[in-house]
């Protein structure tokens, strides 16, 4: 077919407006990109973005943030840059300076930094520092956590009574809370009123389950620090309460006699809970400490907690159930047994019961309302146990509430689900026999068949 004169000039517009638009398009795809960002995190549990607790973090620093990386390799300075980057897209303002350990002397010595690794890290914000020593999610947010802490917390734990220890080696300290708080920017201390008086800066005080009576003069201590508006969490396991039961009528408290008995053996089969007095919580009351409990939480042998009046409140407390066991338990009053049943005539009570309770009342200090948790039980932050369910997040709410922080979070480091692959031996048998045996043979036949038809041709 012969073309025109006419046709190849129209053909060649076309060919010069489809050019143009192509480059046009192109130029425009790069101007996007170069001004917009997005990404798509497709991967099981999210594992290349923020967690929401993270995020919510972040939320509350309302100053920039610094962060000093030294490292001379490669690899290691990718990694870093990709995971600041996640906190750079939800906070702007988060900056990077990626440092060479070998040539920026003067700056690592102002930081205080040791190259005893082949990286170091080191985050300034609100004119305060901190090293860390991991590239996690978790370090990184937790030290921004106690970066942002306002002011100095000083938790005080009472001892001298057989309270729990949090340095000590056995299955009751409480050594993995101490860790975890710690973590998060807060200043434990033990405190033996014996020997001491409260630290004044002392921002809550922890009275965990004594075996001992505490003398007239140390209730008195701990009367007039909650009468200065001090915040206090009292874990009571059941039986006596050595000396406390007049902190208890201050309140206007009544810590029940015997131990909360779970009757609902298809939760504990489910649960895999073997001894009826663990006493397993599903559900929670609506308040700022459980809000954000989204699962079981264990507490074994708990005893209840129920108000001292139903009508008037008590020192002006006001009190609010955080949870408690189910309708189908009931307190047991004569003692664990191998065979036990509900009978009123004997005091038993029956459920639901309340096993922990938070009060507040307001005027008592200027920084706001003053707080008080009373738990029936201290075993579920033990070392034991604080790895149950929700144990553990539920422990930091509290502490997190009781001093004022309830903006304040725990990140927790969130395992990706896509990078583990978990088979049976059944699976596993399967697996090997095909690849070892079967695909062998297979291949083998295939050849021996290739090799049959090229001789019989």
């Amino acid at each position: 077919m012969k073309l025109s004169n006419q046709t190849r000039l129209q053909l060649n517009l076309q060919k010069a407006v489809f050019l143009l638009l192509f480059i046009c398009i192109l130029g425009m795809l790069a101007w996007v990109t170069d001004h917009y960002n997005h990404q798509f995190d497709l991967t099981a549990n999210k594992r290349h973005s923020l967690s929401s607790n993270s995020v919510d973090l972040l939320d509350t620093l309302d100053k920039p943030v610094t962060v000093h990386a030294y490292s001379n390799d490669d690899v290691t300075k990718q990694a870093i840059q990709e995971i600041i980057t996640r906190y750079q897209r939800i906070k702007p303002d988060f900056k990077l300076r990626l440092l060479n350990p070998d040539i920026d002397i003067d700056q690592i010595q102002k930081d205080g930094v040791v190259m005893n690794k082949p990286f170091a890290f080191v985050i300034y914000y609100n004119d305060r520092m901190e090293l860390i020593d991991s590239l996690s999610e978790q370090a990184i947010s937790n030290a921004l956590l106690r970066l942002n802490r306002r002011d100095n917390q000083q938790v005080v734990f009472l001892s001298g009574h057989g309270e729990r220890n949090i340095n000590g080696s056995d299955n009751r300290a409480y050594t993995t809370l101490n860790t975890q708080l710690t973590d998060m920017g807060f200043n434990l201390r033990t405190s033996n009123l014996l020997e001491n008086n409260l630290p004044e800066n002392t921002k809550l005080l922890i009275i965990a389950a004594p075996t001992n009576e505490y003398l007239a003069g140390e209730i008195k201590h701990i009367e007039n620090y909650i009468d200065s508006g001090g915040n206090l969490l009292w874990l009571s396991d059941p039986g006596e309460l050595y000396g406390l039961d007049k902190i208890a009528r201050s309140l206007g408290l009544q810590l029940q006699d015997g131990v909360i008995i779970d009757n609902n053996p298809e939760l504990r089969q489910t649960l895999n809970i073997q001894h009826p007095g663990i006493i397993p919580v599903t559900e929670y009351f609506p308040h700022l400490i459980t809000n954000t409990i989204r699962y079981n939480t264990l507490f074994p042998l708990a005893r209840g907690i129920s108000p001292l009046t139903s009508e008037d409140t008590v020192n002006n407390w006001q009190a609010e159930a955080l949870f408690g066991s189910s309708g189908k338990s009931w307190t047991e009053t004569s003692g664990l047994q191998e065979e036990m049943t509900f009978d009123s005539a004997s005091g038993d009570v029956a459920g639901p019961i309340t096993i922990a309770v938070a009060l507040h009342r307001p005027g008592v200090k200027q920084s706001g309302s003053q707080r008080i948790v009373v738990i029936g039980d201290s075993d579920f932050l033990s070392d034991t146990y604080i790895g149950a369910g929700a144990n553990l997040n539920l422990g930091l709410n509290i502490f997190n509430w009781l001093i004022g922080d309830d903006d304040f979070i725990s990140v927790e480091a969130t395992p990706a689900a896509d990078t583990k692959l978990s088979l049976s031996d059944t699976q596993l048998v399967f697996i090997g026999f095909g690849f070892l045996l079967v695909i062998p043979l297979f291949l083998l036949l295939i050849g021996f068949r290739i090799w049959y038809v090229r001789k019989n041709r």
